[in-house]
């Protein structure tokens, strides 16, 4: 089913091990960084929006959260209830409107509706939940039991180290088939587009519970498969995000 596409689904991988050794970015032999955009041209005529300041009134909730959202690398030691687990996932990768047996609508949109992610969780500090990994069943709406135990350390080194003794840490795993069977061989760009708007309805999902998040893009794409349980062709780990209460509601380091 999948022959043909494994250039194109490598594209999708980690690939880290292509920066090791002799490489070094422009920015590290010194060259200037490039401008945050490109200037008006001379001749275009600017029309000035309205500031930011006054939102307020149209914004309401959804201007706090994302006037609040950054990426958070410091955690609480709080667990999460099993509540806001359950908010979090179905924020992350849940249906809001199943059609038929192979179409439904979930909380983010998806090309085509494919929906080519599937979702697994590491439980490390959930009231009501033994530590271990879990996968996310948007269907049900439950979590089924991969592995049971506090293999964090595991996680941690696939990671490289970005674990960052989180409560939950969220995992996207790439199912490419699901928007392959549709699109074939442009369907790869649509599954990373998948995967950022996915990673943002987490990130403002946080913020509404006093938690935060930090998307990981690097991690050794073998040991996170292996974690996972994952055969690396049809099913591999794609986007990863821990996730944790913030110390004190607010916000921690981390960046933009």
């Amino acid at each position: 089913m999948s022959e043909g596409y494994e250039r194109e689904r490598s594209f999708l991988k980690a690939n880290w091990e292509r920066v090791e050794g002799e490489w070094r970015s422009d920015q590290t032999l010194g060259l200037p960084a490039p401008p945050l955009e490109e200037s008006p041209k001379e001749g275009e005529r600017l029309f000035a929006l309205p500031p930011s300041a006054g939102f307020e009134e149209r914004g309401g909730a959804l201007l706090s959260l994302l006037r609040g959202r950054k990426s958070r690398r410091k955690f609480a030691a709080d667990p999460f209830r099993l509540e806001e687990l359950a908010f979090l996932c179905w924020a992350a990768a849940g249906i809001r409107d199943r059609r038929n047996e192979v179409t439904a609508f979930r909380t983010y949109p998806s090309g085509g509706c494919r929906h080519p992610l599937d979702l697994f969780v590491f439980a490390a500090r959930v009231r009501g939940l033994p530590a271990g990994l879990y996968r996310y069943l948007p269907v049900e709406h439950a979590l089924a039991l991969v592995r049971e135990g506090d293999d964090s350390g595991a996680l941690d080194e696939a990671l490289f180290e970005q674990y960052w003794k989180a409560a939950a840490v969220f995992v996207w795993a790439a199912v490419p088939y699901r928007t392959e069977w549709r699109y074939g061989p442009v369907s790869h760009k649509i599954i990373l587009l998948d995967a950022g708007h996915a990673c943002e309805n987490l990130y403002l999902a946080c913020e509404a519970i006093g938690a935060g998040t930090c998307a990981i893009g690097a991690y050794d794409q073998a040991k996170l498969d292996a974690y996972l349980g994952l055969d690396g062709k049809d099913r591999f780990a794609l986007y990863a995000a821990p996730v944790g209460r913030s110390p004190e509601g607010k916000a921690a380091a981390g960046a933009d």
